[in-house]
């Protein structure tokens, strides 16, 4: 094997290994939780090595980042998660690409999304961002939407064409009653769960949690997981 498919081998053993022992001390079944690695600033060559070490999901958070890399890969049979804050001028570019876009926040952006994902023909996933920080402007540091405002959104994109609510996604916060508090944060993200399935049973979805508190959103039951510098490594920021 080459360096860095030794190197990217060992990271993914050690992070399933975590995942593995999180799932038991939850009294949860391993293939309950889903493993994505975020391969935002990393190559398409990491990516590839990933695929063949059977990984089949990845994340990206920036369009132009993303699009070059996903058109590289598309030969691989990979899901594809968009997780950053996304523009509507970059809407048409992501959806040609993406599977998932995990960082719906607003209705201009749902109504964008809807109308490049009918042009394209594809059903795109969708999962609101819950932003447990938000202030008084209903919107949190980092993109997302109050926990009030669920609701509506979700509603919007189960009606609307060429979109599916999968479910929710949460960061967990910096700033609030939150800000260090991971597993109170995910156990929050999983009460508003359960009240988005009793209006959409088929929104299971829970991405939560990151390479440095992904026990503890395994231990509050989410049910995707998006891990990139405990596989890939720390490497500066490209651009």
């Amino acid at each position: 094997m080459t360096d860095r498919k030794t190197e990217l081998a060992a990271n993914l053993a050690k992070v399933e290994e975590r995942i593995t022992a999180a799932c038991a001390a939850a009294g949860r079944e391993r293939d309950e939780v889903t493993l994505i690695v975020v391969t935002k600033t990393y190559p398409a060559s990491d990516v590839r090595i990933l695929s063949g070490l059977g990984v089949r999901h990845v994340a990206e958070n920036r369009d132009q980042d993303a699009a070059p890399k996903a058109a590289a890969c598309a030969d691989l049979p990979l899901t594809w998660h968009f997780v950053g804050q996304l523009q509507t001028n970059k809407v048409r570019s992501v959806v040609g690409y993406a599977d998932v876009v995990q960082s719906v926040d607003r209705s201009r952006l749902v109504a964008a999304l809807s109308k490049e994902a009918v042009r394209a023909e594809r059903e795109l996933g969708c999962l609101v961002q819950v932003a447990l920080d938000a202030g008084a402007s209903g919107r949190g540091e980092r993109g997302g939407v109050a926990p009030g405002g669920i609701e509506e959104l979700a509603g919007l994109i189960a009606g609307s064409p060429g979109l599916r609510l999968d479910g929710l996604m949460t960061v967990a916060p910096l700033t609030g009653e939150y800000a260090g508090r991971e597993q109170a944060a995910f156990e929050r993200l999983m009460d508003l769960s359960t009240d988005l399935r009793r209006a959409h049973p088929a929104a299971t979805m829970v991405s939560a949690g990151m390479s440095a508190d992904l026990e503890q959103a395994v231990a509050a039951g989410a049910t995707h997981v998006r891990v990139g510098t405990a596989v890939l490594g720390v490497r500066p920021r490209l651009g």
